[in-house]
């Protein structure tokens, strides 16, 4: 079995008074309510106590890295 793991990193945003509380980024998108339609959704907690919580080190756990390890930066 093949997995794709779809990261929609800073797909999140506030809420706008003028878009009826929706958030500033929504658009139609076809391709996007397809894959929540026919995907597996779930929410992880990826970044460990003691981190900043950012994509970088976010990312690392989610491609199986120890990010209390391997955590260097954000350049890197």
């Amino acid at each position: 079995m093949k997995y794709a793991v779809l990261l929609g990193d800073g797909m999140a945003d506030w809420a706008v008074e003028s878009l009826a509380g929706r958030p500033a980024g929504i658009r139609k998108d076809p391709n996007m309510d397809r894959i929540a339609r026919e995907g597996t959704l779930g929410l992880i907690d990826t970044v460990p106590k003691g981190l900043k919580p950012g994509s970088d080190v976010a990312i690392l756990s989610v491609l199986g890295y120890d990010p209390e390890v391997c955590y260097t930066g954000a350049g890197p």
